[in-house]
């Protein structure tokens, strides 16, 4: 058919499920009537081809055929991302909405009936955040190697999630480390008994030696002096330990190289476990897989420690954040974001935690500033973290 636009007639015509719609620039109807029929000839002639649609690939066969691939060469010797990405598209495809959708035809609505049930299904923000930024690689990686060629819909983040605020006071580290030690000491203690008990003496059961009793004590000490993220501290090597220094020699990103010195309390605890263990392997060796500590190693240690402590629960990560909150009052941003191991600013941002005492001082040295005479009064620092000296680099 033709029509009218302004004072050019267009036509308008559907062959092989394509629309077409052209001007034919002409203002007479009658000739552009013959201009639409010449057209129509030229394609039934094969004269001129309309390019055939490209066959869009459904999510789970660009994710089983292009996007794991992708992932498993790409992040093979980092396990906790290839993890992360294969956890979140295997949650992704079971959702079969989405799975079974040309990836063109997935709508945001999909993709929210999706985050949706994974909210019915008791998942806090942050997992599901997790998993929605699986799906967003997926569309830009689509994007990029032209398995698409219309625009995919945005894949938003879900709003309130909870972000890690804690940080531990003075006391409750001082608690934490003590109940750490008391917890090692007391195996070593029940061994020792052991060894004099019935079963050993009289039935020749030799008990089994603990094989690193204070290993709690000893990460925990490390990632409050060190910042060290929690899979750094566990996989480290004697090789990394030299010149009073910790290297890191890769790890979440391109950024995590980095030399890390050591405080003396730090110094202390790799000091005493070099008597211990074998100096051309692991700092904290376990009977894993992988030949060193996992986090399961220290789940159940750990949870006893702050109950001994009489401290609330906490993750091991708290430890990162509590040390670099300490050392942010004492450097540069710029250096300060080089110990932490971030790639930008913005990310060591959420890593520092202002603390009351802090704010206060920062508030009267202000006014002082403003008024131009002390207000007589001394900030209150009775809070103030004792230990974070031990904390601050040497």
């Amino acid at each position: 058919m033709v029509y009218k636009r302004g004072r050019t007639w267009w036509y308008k015509f559907i062959w092989n499920g394509e629309p077409i719609r052209e001007s034919t620039k002409q203002s007479n109807k009658r000739v552009a009537e013959q201009i639409e029929s010449a057209r129509k000839t030229q394609f039934a002639k094969g004269e001129v081809g309309i390019r055939d649609k490209k066959p869009v690939p459904t999510l789970r066969e660009f994710a089983e055929t292009d996007f794991l691939p992708f992932v498993r060469s790409t992040f093979g010797a980092k396990q906790k991302t290839l993890s992360y990405y294969a956890n979140g598209t295997a949650r992704l495809l079971e959702y079969r909405e989405l799975a079974d959708a040309e990836l063109d035809e997935i709508t945001g609505e999909q993709i929210a009936g999706f985050a949706q049930l994974r909210r019915d299904a008791g998942l806090k923000v942050a997992s599901i955040n997790r998993e929605l930024q699986a799906l967003r690689r997926m569309f830009a990686l689509a994007t990029e190697w032209r398995k698409v060629e219309k625009a995919l819909p945005r894949v938003k983040m879900i709003p309130g999630e909870a972000h890690r605020e804690r940080i531990l006071s003075a006391e409750e580290e001082q608690q934490y480390l003590e109940a750490a030690t008391a917890l090692g000491e007391a195996i070593v203690l029940s061994y020792s008994r052991a060894l004099d008990g019935i079963r050993a003496v009289l039935r020749d059961e030799v008990p089994l030696k603990p094989r690193d009793p204070l290993m709690l004590r000893d990460v925990g000490t490390l990632l409050l002096d060190c910042g060290l993220r929690p899979e750094e501290c566990f996989r480290l090597k004697w090789d990394q330990v030299r010149d009073g220094v910790i290297e890191i020699h890769d790890g979440k990103t391109e950024n995590a190289r980095r030399r890390i010195p050591l405080s003396q309390r730090a110094s202390g605890v790799l000091a005493m476990r070099r008597t211990e263990t074998s100096l051309d392997g692991w700092v904290f060796p376990a009977p894993t897989i992988s030949g060193h500590i996992e986090p399961s190693s220290l789940k159940k240690q750990h949870d006893k420690a702050c109950q001994l402590a009489k401290v609330a629960a906490f993750p091991l990560y708290t430890f990162r954040h509590t040390c670099l909150t300490r050392w942010a009052p004492h450097m540069d941003p710029w250096t300060l974001a080089y110990l932490a191991g971030h790639r930008d600013m913005s990310i060591t941002k959420r890593y520092v935690h202002p603390q009351e005492h802090a704010t206060r001082a920062a508030m009267e040295k202000a006014r002082e500033v403003q008024t131009g005479h002390k207000s007589g009064h001394k900030p209150d620092t009775t809070t103030h973290d004792k230990t974070a000296e031990g904390s601050v680099i040497n």
